[in-house]
């Protein structure tokens, strides 16, 4: 690394001034690799995927098959964002099939960002720089592993949108104009943080190079009527169909459903989502090698930094710190701005552009180490997952067309070890969590979490089985059927849980080879074992068997 950062005039004498670099086969490699998992892993360990699944099938035709049409229905007024793969399941996914379909968008989502990130680098600084392999890394992030699928594909579209607007910007202010009112508009339908970001970097790319224009009036009179058109042009779209919409996403009536990132350590965990996969000290001894990079570029006077791009990246930090966690019945808003600054940021510099043939190499083999090494930890943890998909598969098939199945799971005393390290991701987030969304494509049974919330997605629930059904939900501890104070607590946004015997054929357990930390493996009972697949089981409910339990479990007291 000492050679990487030594200035050039440094450099021996019978090696060449400046090495050519060329990041073409590292990224080709990058995106084949990424193609390579998604089509070995039908279902990786990506915390929502499932659920989209689940959704993607039914809008690209499931729901004309029985017993769905009297169990969902499709309304596209009821949102006006959020919905890119909605409607690109309705209009294709009946042509090439809810699984082409479903792997394609997720393959999306894993590498535009990172490469309209490399697009804009080019569009900057010219050339084929290392330096743009480093941002490959960006393609496994926690959004990402969150599932957040809109979110992703949104972020690669405004990163090559903001490329086409940096080539407009100097031509005809009328093209530039349309060009921003066609950008905004497809970006709102994608997914509203996606305009967002476009609007953030467009800014940015107007301030220009240089903070010289903060030193003329005229030049700032001139930035201002620039970033306000800009602005405007991006915010007719939204607004528009914001006055057509008949639905927005809400925290179940409750107003706004604020929650904070209260407290330093919590700051940083949020932050520190830009990079987090399922071990967090993995992913930051994997990204430290690029940090290393920058800081002894700067150190060696070999780094170009775009002034109004830095700008951007500091205004989405502060975003980072700022933003809730949860509002308005949308989780994890805070994830999104870290990721949003550092595709930025590292778009916005191209470190140790001037290299000796031998220092150039050192770069590049320390950079490819990085982004491959990381690229292969995800791939391992995508391996370990596919065995607790059959699971769910194997007991699935158990399951007859038409029950309604209530999801349960075995929440861990302890979270992390590399044994199961697929199961969580981030900070102890389950990543199995949606997976018995899975028994509607394969079973044709109705679970009540799949996604349908007012205001992000377009297909809703049909009475009765509304009254058992939740727009979001997370996995409950099976705790929760045999200690009465649970339940209590759990009701409040599961009310689904309620008379469970009555409203629900069988209980899908996931995490099951995992002893629960309320009440082990105990169940209530009434129920009858139909399939054992190890982490995932599958049990009948007795109906008529007493409601609830003659005495809790002692583990129960733990919920207190």
């Amino acid at each position: 690394m000492d050679r990487i950062a030594a200035p050039v005039h440094a450099a021996a004498e019978l090696e060449d001034l400046t090495a050519g670099q060329d990041s073409t086969v590292a990224i080709i490699a990058f995106v084949a690799l990424a193609a390579a998992l998604v089509v070995l892993f039908r279902f990786p360990p990506i915390l929502d995927y499932a659920n989209h699944y689940a959704r993607i099938w039914l809008l690209s035709g499931g729901i004309g098959e029985q017993p769905f049409p009297e169990i969902y229905a499709i309304d596209w007024n009821r949102t006006f964002t959020n919905v890119g793969i909605d409607l690109l399941a309705a209009w294709i996914g009946p042509l090439v099939g809810a699984d082409r379909l479903a792997r394609a968008l997720l393959f999306l989502a894993i590498v535009l960002p990172p490469l309209g990130a490399i697009a804009l680098h080019r569009t900057l600084f010219g050339g084929r720089h290392y330096w743009q392999i480093a941002m490959l890394s960006l393609g496994w992030c926690a959004t990402m592993v969150g599932g957040f699928i809109n979110f992703q594909i949104g972020l690669g579209m405004a990163l090559f949108f903001a490329c086409a607007d940096l080539r407009l910007q100097r031509g005809n202010p009328a093209l530039l104009f349309a060009w921003r009112l066609a950008a905004a508009l497809m970006l709102t339908v994608m997914h509203i943080f996606s305009l967002g970001f476009y609007m953030a970097v467009v800014c940015g790319l107007e301030f220009s190079w240089r903070f010289d224009i903060l030193r003329s009036k005229a030049g700032l009179m001139r930035l201002a009527g620039r970033l306000a058109l800009a602005i405007g042009a991006c915010a007719l779209p939204p607004l528009a169909l914001y006055l057509r919409t008949t639905a927005l996403p809400n925290a179940g009536g409750d107003g706004l459903g604020l929650v904070w990132n209260d407290g330093i350590v919590l700051i940083v965990m949020n932050l520190l989502s830009a990079i987090t996969t399922y071990v967090p000290a993995v992913d930051v001894l994997l990204v430290l090698p690029l940090i290393l990079i920058c800081t002894r570029a700067v150190r060696a006077e070999d780094i170009r930094i775009h002034a109004g791009l830095a700008v951007t990246a500091c205004g989405l930090l502060l975003f980072s710190c700022v933003a809730p966690l949860h509002m308005l019945g949308t989780g994890w808003i805070s994830w999104r701005f870290p990721i949003m600054a550092t595709l930025v940021a590292m778009a916005m510099v191209c470190p140790f552009a001037n290299l000796t043939r031998r220092q150039a190499l050192s770069l590049a083999l320390m950079i490819n180490l990085a982004v491959f090494g990381r690229t292969g930890w995800i791939g391992w943890n995508w391996w370990l997952a596919q065995k607790d998909v059959a699971a769910v598969e194997i007991v699935l098939k158990k399951v007859p067309a038409g029950a309604a199945i209530l999801p349960l799971g075995h929440e861990a005393e302890i979270v992390g070890g590399f044994a199961h390290s697929n199961r969580h991701f981030a900070w102890g987030l389950d990543t199995f969590r949606h997976l018995p969304t899975l028994a509607v494509p394969f079973s044709h049974a109705f679970v009540p979490t799949l996604f349908t919330a007012g205001g992000k997605q377009p297909l809703t629930v049909l009475p009765p089985w509304s009254e058992i059904a939740v727009p979001e939900g997370n996995l409950v501890s099976i705790g929760v059927l045999s200690c009465p104070e649970m339940m209590q607590v759990y009701k409040a946004y599961a009310p689904y849980l309620s008379d469970w015997r009555e409203r629900f054929d069988f209980i899908l357990v996931a995490n099951a080879d995992i002893p629960d930390r309320y009440v082990g493996t105990a169940m209530p009972g009434g129920l009858t074992l139909v399939e054992d697949a190890g982490f995932a089981k599958l049990y009948a409910i007795d109906k008529a068997a007493p409601a609830e339990p003659l005495s809790a479990p002692a583990g129960c007291a733990a919920v207190l």
